[in-house]
């Protein structure tokens, strides 16, 4: 049968496979074996072929064949991005003969992008006006696209690029990082120097901004900043205003971190109308209504936390929150949930003593209080309940309800575990009011009250794009590119504060005085697999400790000069900053408090004490660091998001964009060095991405790649510990455990504690079935060894669930020992159901 093409124009021609193989040989140009490569994709095209194919059908079809192979090689996710990438090309740009008229084309109709963006009322007018758009077209270099992956591709064309008026598509990916440059630029003296700077280290994908400033930066709707965190009130103007202002950020795309913890409880006397009060749960459940109702820029459903205090008399309740059983109408099926923990209850667990609960219409100061002084006034409200003078309250077991957290945690992910005293009292910007509560991905520590929805603007450094050849083969780290990635992280964010604008004035009053930014990174377990390590060993803990002093000495020296030009923050006056202490001194002030030693290693290498006298002088910003959990912008990076192991070697990732086969590059180089790739990646396939128990892999190269649920728990918190060092504000912290015993989860939440880290985020558990894959080849009697066949139905995707059930090798003794049991008494207590 003949086959013919429909064209754009509606016209058809006869399928030319010439055409096809040239394009599959120039997408495949420099990786090996590419002619082998262009008989194999070209050959499994022809059976996905019919005729009256359309061009479009046509190019997504050669690109899904490559990705059908990505399992064997991951260079054929190189072939589908550049397929991709070209007909991205073609349709917002034109037709093109090689890389030099590629070049040029995006130089020629770069100007004539911004005007049509501006005339569309989509760009800020003044993208058009204050920028010399000749130079910035000049600098523009499309060879930066083969740093992106597919999924890199994908992600930046569905979630981040802008289209026209009537959905044609506008940008291509280097117009797309000149845009947000240029966006952040806007009040720079000279701002087409500034975008220029920018452009080069965000093209190179050495830092990336985050995900609400990718959406929006340069548009006509600037709302720019990632995260706000809010408190409400207890009255019902208050509650009405929160509600309102939700709505609004939701709209903008901005992540909300929400504390409930003043609402009275249930039952607790209204006097207005002497009636009694439904407690924070129908609000709560208000409020996760309109996250489902006021989608996040028409894409996904709004992102919200809530935080409560665990004193607070409904706390039992808002544990049920994420439950699938009960009330729905006090259910929260998209909103998350974090406890807000005191020194106070995690000594009393420590001491299984009493723990009580209370209405906080009662006791409305211990919300503002941390510390010691929390200590003081719990115990003074403890006497006063057993003296019978307070009006409601309940009395339990610490420990018993710490238990209860932990089996609502691993039941449901939910809440979160996040420390009240720790953060209060390592925080640098102490001097503007209590800090109450952490974001949406708990990586945010900013005071806020009634006046001032606090405001947070990230950005996170790409690790892996910093490594470099040191000499003799071996690879470390370019400090001096570092550095100028920090620095100009910095000013970046610097200038974002001066441009973004919300809908809620409470915010754009805190963004303007507090200034607070949250600088992070990504990448870390990619760069500890290319050094080599094993994220539980020593080198791993010391290259955290060794990256994170770097980038927060060059954030803070940053921002301390920005202050001399630019004049230090509002409230720069009385914080910490002022009196010349950094986030390293921020332990020793910790431990006094709670009595408790921080465990954590304390080595320094920089001129501390230096830039302790330069900080004195003033700063730009009330916080610098943060360390976020980039899962979107690191598909971007092409890397490992934040500080987050390898979930497994192959899986199927999927997202808003589509699912797609996720396959450990550094694996298969390392594999490929040592001849066994080959001879191998079938098995780790059956294996579903486990390594642990195929014979022919060393051992040294099974120690680098352990997966998520392999490593031992404690190797996250030190990695955390080591890396909160130099953090003023927190990490984004997951956790994956493959135990089920709640004494252990308390031991290693306990443990999180002991070294200072200020939150926990996601609870990830080992399912405890593994579903079976159905099939890796097409013919089930066939050997499999061969691995001669490598067309569509080798293999079927391994799916999420599959995936999280990799098989766990008996863990050798942790390179962190685990502490010895505190005899807790809970062995052996498991939660009810999968997380």
């Amino acid at each position: 049968m003949s086959i013919t093409v429909v064209k754009r124009n509606g016209e058809r021609e006869p399928y030319d496979a010439n055409k096809i193989n040239l394009a599959i040989e120039h997408a495949s140009a420099g990786l090996d074996e590419n002619i082998t490569w262009v008989t194999q994709i070209a050959s499994e095209l022809e059976l996905t072929l019919f005729d009256g194919i359309t061009t479009q059908q046509l190019d997504e079809a050669v690109i899904q064949v490559a990705l059908q192979n990505v399992k064997d090689d991951p260079a054929f996710d190189t072939v589908a991005a550049r397929l991709l990438l070209k007909t991205i090309y073609k349709r917002v740009l034109g037709d093109y003969a090689g890389a030099d008229e590629l070049k040029s084309l995006h130089a020629e109709r770069f100007r004539p992008y911004i005007e049509r963006g501006v005339a569309e009322d989509l760009l800020d007018d003044r993208l058009a006006t204050k920028f010399d758009l000749d130079a910035l077209a000049a600098v523009i270099d499309p060879s930066g696209d083969e740093l992106l992956k597919y999924i890199g591709v994908v992600t930046l064309n569905n979630r981040y690029g802008i289209k026209a008026r009537n959905n044609d598509p506008l940008e291509v990916p280097q117009y797309f990082w000149m845009r947000i440059a240029m966006g952040l630029s806007l009040n720079e003296e000279n701002a087409t120097a500034a975008a220029i700077s920018f452009y080069k280290k965000m093209s190179k994908l050495d830092y990336l901004a985050a995900g609400s400033t990718l959406v929006n930066a340069g548009t006509k709707y600037p709302q720019l900043s990632n995260c706000f965190v809010m408190e409400m009130q207890d009255d019902i103007e208050h509650i009405a205003k929160t509600t309102r202002d939700v709505m609004w950020l939701t709209k903008g795309t901005g992540g909300i971190g929400l504390s409930v913890t003043k609402l009275r409880a249930q039952g607790s006397p209204i006097r207005s109308n002497n009636t009694t009060s439904t407690g924070p749960i129908p609000f709560m459940h208000t409020i996760d209504s309109i996250l489902r109702a006021v989608s996040r820029g028409g894409k996904k459903f709004g992102a919200l936390c809530f935080y409560m205090e665990n004193w607070h008399l409904d706390f039992p309740e808002f544990l049920d929150l994420r439950q699938n059983s009960g009330d729905p109408y006090r259910r929260t099926r998209t909103a998350n949930t974090a406890v807000w923990i005191s020194d106070e209850f995690m000594k009393r667990v420590q001491n299984d003593e009493d723990w009580f609960l209370f209405d906080p219409l009662e006791v409305a100061d211990l919300n503002e209080l941390y510390g010691k002084e929390f200590s003081a006034r719990y115990a003074h409200y403890v006497a006063e309940a057993e003296a019978g003078r307070l009006r409601m309250f309940k009395r339990i077991k610490a420990r018993e309800q710490f238990k209860s957290i932990l089996i609502a945690l691993q039941t449901t992910s939910h809440p979160w575990l996040t420390w009240k005293d720790t953060i209060n009292n390592r925080a640098l910007n102490n001097n503007t009011g209590t800090i109450h509560l952490s974001n949406l991905c708990t990586e945010i520590c900013l005071p806020q009250d009634r006046d001032n929805v606090s405001v947070c603007n990230l950005a996170s450094i790409n690790l892996s794009r910093h490594l470099t050849d040191i000499g003799g083969g071996k690879l470390g780290f370019d400090w001096a590119q570092v550095e100028e990635s920090a620095r100009l992280a910095v000013r970046q964010l610097d200038n974002l504060i001066d441009i973004t604008l919300s809908s809620v004035d409470e915010a754009d009053f805190s963004n303007r005085e507090n200034r607070a930014i949250g600088l992070g990174v990504m990448g870390f377990t990619d760069v500890v697999e290319r050094l080599g390590f094993s994220y539980e060993s020593e080198e791993s803990y010391d290259l955290i400790d060794e990256i994170m002093e770097h980038v927060s000495y060059a954030a803070i020296d940053e921002s301390a000069d920005l202050a001399q030009s630019r004049g230090a923050y509002a409230n720069f006056a009385g914080s910490r900053w002022s009196q010349g202490l950094v986030p390293l001194d921020s332990i020793a002030l910790t431990e006094a408090d709670r009595g408790v030693p921080i465990k954590v290693n304390r080595k320094t290498r920089l001129d501390w004490d230096g830039l302790r006298e330069k900080v004195k002088g003033g700063m730009r910003n009330a916080t610098l660091m943060a360390i976020a959990p980039t899962a979107s912008i690191g598909l971007v990076a092409g890397t490992t998001p934040g500080l987050d192991p390898q979930f497994s070697q192959i899986f199927s990732r999927a997202t808003s964009s589509g699912k797609f086969l996720e396959v450990n590059r550094n694996l298969v180089a390392d594999l490929q060095e040592l001849g066994l790739w080959e001879k191998v990646r079938v098995s780790i396939l059956r294996s579903q991405g486990d390594i642990q128990n195929i014979a022919e892999i060393p051992d040294e190269i099974k120690a680098t790649y352990k997966t998520s649920f392999q490593l031992s728990p404690y190797a996250f918190l030190e990695v955390a510990a080591r890396a909160q060092k130099w953090i003023d504000q927190a990490i984004s912290r997951n956790m994956y455990l493959e135990t089920r015993d709640v004494g252990e989860m308390i031991d290693i939440y306990y443990a999180a504690w002991e070294r200072g880290v200020k939150t926990t985020y996601y609870l990830h558990m080992k399912p405890r079935h593994t579903a079976e894959q159905s099939t890796v080849r097409v013919n089930k009697a066939e050997g499999i060894g061969d691995g001669a066949k490598r067309g569509f139905g080798a293999a079927n995707p391994v799916t999420p669930e599959q995936a999280s059930s990799v098989s766990a090798v008996p863990a050798a003794e942790p390179a962190v020992p685990a502490p010895a049991r505190r005899g807790f008494g809970f062995g052996g207590v498991s939660g009810k159901a999968d997380a």
